[in-house]
């Protein structure tokens, strides 16, 4: 007669499996916490550049119209930044970004393109980011290379091919259409549509990672790929699909900046990625994977956009600013290793 196994021979599978998920659901609470604490932070610091913006240029920096440029500015890199943060939760990181943003955007304003009207244009460069999101996908997932590599790879010949389609030289859209979307008689209630479109990709974004399977099986390969695998994740495919996500968020992004710019130019996101992953580091989604906060990343990028805008308006010099850019990004990751130390106790 077979004996009934033992409590701890009935636990033990499910130990081995759950073990890393168990860790992780008693750190969430803090974690969570922490969470909405780090985001009623990046609140209070939106809060106090608007205040000195409103102090420094207050007819200029609390204008409608400025309003509206920085919103619709942000929409373009934030977008990106959607796509950079679920990767980076992976465990993953994506440097091309700002590349295949350039690459889709000369290819989808090519006068064989623009024939084919709004739907060539948008079509041109959704195709254009997935197909470039794909071949890094591929690289790292399937080719075992290191996403360092393979995205440094396809950055340096995603912005030669740019290059070489352009001649260095700027392509200017002539779809009526397109460019209608970029004059305020297009605005919803004084919202430009490019905000319209940002608003409706944070929120599908929020939805995928926190609502559904897509988004803790993300939060499992960033946090132990090696238990991810063991619990039945496909590790490999998981990361493919990240990598198409942040192409396709890309030639979202290069759609949004043709008609913002109303052209195509092979310098067409240039440090988007260097953008990207400060914006989705303030907000508090770990570099190391794990854990990722849409939310957070969305007002990392308004706190970045807003920086940008301030030193634009009081004539500030660029590299002022990218210290003072540097300087945010070291203090969030010091913080970020203090809260996960802190929880790890």
């Amino acid at each position: 007669m077979t004996q009934p196994a033992s409590p701890a021979q009935r636990d033990a599978p499910t130990k081995a499996v759950k073990s890393p998920q168990d860790k992780g659901s008693r750190r969430r609470p803090g974690l969570g916490l922490r969470a909405d604490v780090r985001n009623l932070s990046l609140l209070g610091v939106l809060a106090v550049l608007i205040a000195v913006g409103g102090i420094t240029k207050p007819d200029q920096f609390l204008a409608t119209s400025n309003l509206q440029l920085v919103l619709t500015q942000a929409s373009v890199i934030g977008v990106v930044t959607v796509g950079m943060t679920f990767v980076i939760t992976s465990g993953g990181i994506d440097l091309s970004v700002g590349a295949i943003v350039a690459l889709a955007s000369v290819w989808a304003t090519t006068l064989a393109t623009q024939e084919y009207g709004f739907a060539g244009i948008l079509f041109t460069a959704v195709v254009v980011g997935l197909a470039c999101g794909l071949v890094n996908g591929l690289l790292i997932a399937y080719g075992g290379m290191v996403p360092f590599i393979a995205t440094l790879a396809m950055l340096a010949s995603a912005r030669g091919l740019a290059l070489q389609i352009t001649d260095g030289k700027t392509q200017i859209v002539s779809v009526n259409s397109v460019l209608d979307l970029g004059v305020p008689d297009a605005y919803v209630l004084g919202v430009p549509p490019l905000v319209l479109v940002f608003a409706a990709v944070t929120v599908a974004g929020w939805l995928v990672l926190n609502r559904t399977t897509f988004g803790r099986r993300t939060i499992a390969v960033g946090g132990n790929a090696e238990a991810a695998r063991l619990a039945g994740i496909d590790v490999r495919r998981q990361r493919l699909y990240l990598y198409l996500l942040s192409g396709l968020c890309c030639g979202i992004a290069a759609f949004l900046l043709v008609i913002l710019s109303g052209s195509g130019q092979n310098t067409n996101g240039n440090l988007y990625e260097l953008d990207a992953i400060a914006a989705a580091i303030i907000g508090g989604t770990l570099l190391s994977g794990g854990r990722g906060t849409i939310v957070g990343s969305v007002l990392g990028v308004l706190v970045f956009t807003t920086i940008t805008n301030i030193f634009a308006l009081n004539n500030l010099q660029s590299d002022v600013q990218q210290i003072a850019k540097g300087a945010i990004i070291v203090a969030a990751v010091l913080v970020q290793r203090r809260t996960v130390r802190d929880a790890d106790g």
